[in-house]
């Protein structure tokens, strides 16, 4: 297993090694891979990590791409596990400063790469994202980390320029470089040494939120994740799995939990923990209001795997803390809102980031 270009002898080298994750995405891959490949120039190069598909994509571009990459795995390991393991085989024969997961359904603008890179060398990040904006309404925020990921003292996650499910326009308000609490994985940067430093994506994590365990865990250990406005992108969202899915509704609560226990250091996680599980039944409530009974069966089961999994999540906290130790010192504390999302958008009705007390903010 490795890049269909690559000797099995000789290293190559790149700058950014722009990977996308493919599953069946013959679709995707014929609309948004040729921008990708028009505005990857120079040192960069461009790999598709497939996931075992069966459609015809990878015929597809080995036809119409001749200059992508391809690293081919056997079946679908999921995002984390195929990330994972396209990485480490992508890694075996190109030696590459920097990694890029690139969703297949994102559309990338002219000079994107140079800004990413040059954004996140001048602010000492391991991590950036750029703005991202819808494809279907290219004037918005997308759903997917908007302008860069914040988390809330309960560990509710929420984004510059989307608040639940509000988008926002782009005014430009949010046109600055900023130290952010995670990245989205539609489109993020991330130093290869950084990422093998944490070991790639948790795979028992399998699809969503695993970007902002990585995050998460870079912060530990004392680096830094930005979002910078300098670039921007289009993302489809919803190529793996749409918004109003049970499926995905089962793998966010469950995930966000897994996030809390595993990355959540402070003392009182078990009551943190407990008090996202009530607020998780007042969303069960609501769907049972609503009559989505798919909805309420999805969070009953999400807190039921996240009980099987508990000692195994808890084994990982404690493996997490020790490597964390002597760098956690050193955590910046920038991304964290020190209030509450829940209250602040349903209760004060603020809708938009900018609406948010900015001295609640670390």
């Amino acid at each position: 297993m490795g890049s269909e270009h690559s000797s099995q002898t000789e290293t190559h080298l790149c700058r950014v090694a722009v990977a996308i994750l493919n599953w069946n995405g013959l679709v995707h891959l014929q609309r948004f891979l040729p921008s990708v490949v028009a505005h990857t120039r120079g040192e960069d190069r461009v790999f598709v990590i497939d996931n075992g598909s069966d459609d015809g994509s990878l015929d597809m571009v080995r036809s119409v791409f001749p200059s992508v990459h391809i690293v081919q795995l056997d079946v679908n390991h999921g995002f984390a596990g195929g990330y994972n393991r396209g990485l480490d085989a992508l890694l075996s024969d190109w030696d590459a400063e920097w990694l890029l997961l690139l969703n297949s359904d994102v559309e990338v603008t002219p000079g994107w790469l140079d800004a990413l890179v040059n954004a996140a060398n001048e602010s000492g990040w391991s991590a950036v994202q750029p703005k991202i904006r819808s494809v279907e309404r290219r004037a918005e925020f997308e759903y997917a980390g908007a302008a860069g990921g914040y988390m809330d003292r309960h560990g509710f996650m929420f984004c510059a320029g989307r608040l639940f499910d509000q988008n926002e326009l782009d005014h430009g308000q949010y046109d600055t470089d900023r130290t952010v609490f995670w990245a989205s994985g539609a489109c993020l940067l991330v130093q290869t040494h950084a990422w093998r430093l944490v070991g790639g994506l948790d795979e028992d994590f399998f699809a969503h939120m695993e970007e902002i365990d990585l995050c998460w865990r870079l912060r530990n250990r004392g680096l830094t994740v930005g979002a910078t406005a300098r670039c921007h992108v289009y993302h489809l969202g919803g190529g793996t799995l749409q918004q109003e899915n049970p499926k995905k509704a089962f793998l966010n609560f469950r995930n966000n939990l897994f996030l809390l226990l595993k990355n959540d250091h402070r003392p009182g996680i078990r009551w943190r923990i407990l008090f996202r599980q009530v607020l998780d039944g007042a969303a069960g409530l609501r769907f049972l209001l609503e009559g989505k009974l798919a909805f309420v069966k999805s969070i009953l089961n999400a807190h039921a795997d996240f009980r099987r999994n508990r000692k195994k999540m808890m084994g990982k906290r404690q493996k997490e803390m020790v490597s964390c130790k002597v760098l956690a010192a050193g955590a910046d504390s920038k991304g964290w809102y020190g209030g509450s999302i829940v209250w602040a958008f349903f209760l004060q009705g603020k809708k938009k980031f900018s609406d948010l007390d900015t001295d609640r903010f670390a």
